[in-house]
């Protein structure tokens, strides 16, 4: 296996990793906390090398438009303030790293951490070329990142192991990878990266 180089424009972003999407919680995904492992493995990783690791949530206020009594699709989740819409212990973010709060009004739903946050302004001005997505939930929150990553121009390696998907519909998970990869992301696994050196 080839290693895939890690460089000095490289940033981490760790996608939505609440309580409330983790198994137990009120919107949990499927196998969620199977994730923590590899994406803490990128979050040494990148440490190690002195890379910036951002970390997207959802940060909604109590009558945000995608609940249900709403007549949005989801139940109430990451209410702001809430033990749900914390990070998770075992995640283990450094001091360092960046919290990026996305959906903090009533009225705007936002699946991506580009979406009314100046993410895109923030990568820009710390010189980040190129984004490593992971997290909660792939067919969802990851792929929305994904794809606003790569429409602001940034390139974006996707690591599949470090993702789960809600699959409403079977199969929602993989296409949602074949989406990000038809739009220029690149899948890789995380030993890909271990032997990577800026």
């Amino acid at each position: 296996m080839t290693p895939l180089h890690l460089e000095a424009s490289d940033a981490l972003l760790v996608v939505d990793m609440q309580y409330d999407f983790l198994p137990g919680g009120s919107l949990g995904v499927p196998g969620g906390d199977q994730v923590l492992g590899p994406i803490n493995r990128l979050i040494k990783l990148f440490g190690e090398q002195g890379l910036p690791v951002y970390a997207s949530r959802d940060w909604h206020p109590g009558d945000h438009c995608s609940f249900a009594a709403r007549g949005g699709p989801w139940p109430p989740h990451c209410v702001a303030g809430t033990r749900g819409a914390a990070f998770s212990d075992a995640l283990r973010l450094p001091p360092d790293a960046i919290v990026v709060s996305k959906a903090e009004t009533a009225d705007v739903d936002a699946y991506s951490a580009f979406n009314g946050t100046g993410l895109a302004g923030q990568l820009r001005a710390r010189g980040v070329r190129r984004v490593a997505v992971c997290g909660l939930a792939t067919d969802y929150c990851v792929l929305n990142t994904a794809l606003d990553a790569r429409a602001n121009g940034f390139d974006v390696l996707v690591v599949p192991q470090a993702m789960r998907a809600v699959d409403v519909n079977p199969g929602d998970g993989e296409r949602a990878i074949a989406a990000m990869v038809e739009r220029g992301a690149l899948p890789v696994q995380v030993d890909e990266l271990a032997a990577a050196s800026v």
